[in-house]
């Protein structure tokens, strides 16, 4: 198992759709565990197989005694909205409120590769919600309010500048 590097802001890979996978095998499996090293060591909650540059439609959670993986997750059923800030480890030091679905039903395939139904509000519904986002090339940025956007491209590119972030951002 191994600890992987997080791809931030101005990786292509984070603004692609990612593909679906097939039955697990030890390759994917192992894929799982190393993103859960990752977002445990980060520390962070959530992590899509995107940001550490595989494009492939995975995410792990651990939050509040929930942990997992997911694989070809999809949300089929949201109710209520509620508001809280986010931040994300592909950008760091960003944190704005975001918008989400309050409780969410999500389907997908549990790392033996046997379907699965959660259903979860509160905190770990947003922290699907967000991974998923991932998986489609969104990221939390785009779902902010457009003064803000202003002000996270403004610190965006200040990042950039003083070497944080791999390369120059044009735009969100």
């Amino acid at each position: 198992m191994a600890v992987l590097p997080i791809r931030t802001f101005g990786d292509p890979v984070l603004r692609r759709r990612a593909a679906e996978v097939g039955a697990p095998d030890e390759a994917l499996r192992k894929l799982m565990r190393d993103m859960r090293d990752t977002v445990i060591a980060a520390p962070g909650v959530g992590l899509a197989a995107p940001q550490i540059g595989v494009p492939r439609r995975v995410f792990v959670w651990t939050y509040e005694g929930s942990e997992g993986a997911l694989a070809n997750p999809a949300i089929v059923e949201q109710h209520g909205k509620t508001e809280a800030d986010e931040a994300c480890l592909s950008l760091p030091g960003l944190s704005y409120p975001v918008s989400r679905a309050e409780w969410v039903k999500v389907i997908g395939m549990n790392e033996r590769g046997d379907p699965v139904e959660i259903q979860m509000d509160d905190w770990l519904a947003r922290i699907f919600q967000h991974e998923i986002d991932h998986l489609d090339g969104v990221l939390f940025i785009d779902r902010i309010h457009p003064d803000l956007k202003r002000e996270a491209r403004r610190r965006l590119r200040e990042q950039a500048l003083s070497g944080v972030l791999p390369q120059p951002v044009s735009a969100l």
